[in-house]
């Protein structure tokens, strides 16, 4: 029976079409439940990259791998998450890789920059990894390199976790994801194993137990199912319906398959034609699918591209405007502080000029009082010495002039005295009369007195010019008391 299981299960596997699926490791025939809602915790540091949660088959049925932060096995990879995919039979799962461009990986919204295409959770630039704050948690105050960009999901298959089948996604791999599926891949770092390991060890983790709501939905670091950076579901992504395990299906199979020979031989003979049926069925298919999806991708491949290129240049754009008015807004700061400081500098240097001016002209001013000062005093001291020897001089020379003045009028006085007194003594004894005694005031002595003064013998050293002849002329009018001497003969008339 063990043989007839694992024949039944490599027919399986080989009618599942290869371009389908890129890597496999079990095959079911029951969905995987929704995807849980939960969010991201924060990024541990930088260099971190998110690898979302998803859901594993094991030995007891499907449980949940939490999603968590890993670091790139190299710089410039980006990560690919596996996904279930429907094969016409059963479910397989696809294996994630790591690789420079992100591929298919079913069209499944895995949230946080996964939405179904591509990847717009970041980029590496220079060798560093570029978070975008829209779908990522990150502390902008240890991780710096950050953008900001809106990210639209599609939302039709919002939570379903599987590709193709009843209900799952209908997508198919783009030209630049087929393209990425033939590029050098690496597949999940030990950290990611050991995640996977240590979340099917978990019972709690079992989406019989969770019912699709798992209590360890995310955590910050693989395999830490426990502290301040795990993160539990908010709810399940839809109702959860009740699933067997692998163990009830192949004892459900060994008692359908006991009985007899017979039963063995129509077994056998019954899965072979299907197989051969279902293999021809499904070739067609799926050649009629992938001619028809090759053309859809094509077209939507070049609405994509067209679009992206759009975006691009409307991003380029903006960012180049937003670089430009950042750069004016720097270079007008810049040419203010320069103006101000250079204003500044200008009015110190004004003021030290001004200062230095004033001071200097303050300085010349003293100076020059001083000299002036100076230069008045000694004009002054040089004036009244002149004056004084001048003053000195007018003195002298007028004392000499009234001296000689003086001596002049005494001689001439004298003189005149002397010519006024000779009469007297010439005139006849016999004409003097018995009336003298009316005679006496001819001979008044009260003029001579007034010459007295020439007489001092301290200036009659200075009067030696007096007896030049040529000032006796002057003398003329001494003799005027010679006119009384006739009135002393009228007399006796009476």
């Amino acid at each position: 029976m063990r043989t007839i299981r694992l024949l039944l299960l490599t027919l399986l596997i080989l009618a599942i079409p290869a371009a389908s699926f890129a890597q496999f490791g079990v095959a079911i025939t029951i969905a995987p439940p929704a995807l849980p809602i939960y969010a991201q915790p924060m990024a541990p540091a930088d260099g971190y990259l998110w690898t979302p949660g998803y859901w594993a088959y094991g030995e007891e049925g499907y449980f949940w791998v939490p999603g968590t932060w890993v670091m790139a096995p190299e710089v410039g990879f980006l990560w690919t998450p596996g996904y279930w995919g429907w094969g016409g039979n059963a479910f397989a799962w696809n294996e994630g890789y790591w690789g420079t461009n992100v591929g298919f990986y079913g069209g499944v919204n895995y949230g946080f920059g996964y939405g179904g295409i591509g990847y717009q959770g970041g980029y590496w630039r220079n060798g560093g990894f570029y978070y975008n704050r829209s779908v990522n948690n990150v502390n902008v105050t240890n991780i710096h390199n950050v953008y900001n960009k809106t990210v639209i999901n599609n939302t039709t298959y919002n939570h379903v976790s599987y590709n193709g089948g009843n209900g799952g996604v209908n997508a198919r791999p783009t030209a630049a994801e087929e393209t990425a599926s033939h590029e050098r891949h690496t597949p999940a770092t030990a950290a990611q194993s050991e995640h996977q390991q240590a979340a099917g060890k978990n019972h709690e983790l079992l989406a019989s137990v969770n019912h699709g709501r798992p209590a360890i939905a995310a955590t910050a670091k693989p395999a830490e199912f426990s502290g301040k950076g795990v993160v539990a579901a908010r709810q399940a992504g839809a109702p959860y319906k009740a699933t067997t395990s692998r163990a009830a299906e192949s004892k459900t199979t060994e008692t359908r398959s006991a009985p007899t020979r017979e039963n063995r031989a129509a077994e056998n003979k019954a899965p072979a034609t299907r197989t051969s049926e279902n293999r021809a069925a499904e070739n067609k298919a799926a050649a009629t699918r992938s001619t028809e999806n090759k053309a859809a991708e094509n077209k939507a491949a070049a609405t994509r591209s067209n679009e992206n290129k759009a975006a691009e240049n409307k991003a380029a754009a903006t960012r180049s405007t937003e670089n430009k008015a950042a750069e004016n807004k720097a270079a007008a700061t810049r040419s203010n502080e320069n103006k101000a400081a250079e204003n500044k500098a200008a009015a110190t240097r004004s003021n030290e000029n001004k200062a230095a001016e004033n001071k200097a002209a303050a300085t010349r001013s003293n100076e020059n009082k001083a000299v002036e000062n100076k230069a008045a005093a000694t004009r002054s001291n040089e004036n009244k010495a002149v004056e004084n020897k001048a003053a000195a001089t007018r003195s002298n020379e007028n004392k000499a002039a009234e001296n000689k003045a003086a001596a002049t009028r005494s001689n001439e006085n004298k003189a005149a005295e002397n010519k006024a007194a000779k009469p007297k003594e010439t005139r006849p004894p016999s004409e003097s009369k018995p009336t003298t005694a009316h005679a006496q005031p001819a001979p008044k002595p009260a003029p001579a007195a007034h010459a007295q003064t020439a007489s001092k013998p301290a200036p009659a050293a200075h009067a030696q010019p007096a007896s030049k002849p040529a000032t006796v002329a002057h003398a003329q009018p001494a003799p005027h008391p010679a006119k009384e001497a006739p009135k002393t003969e009228e007399a006796p008339r009476k």
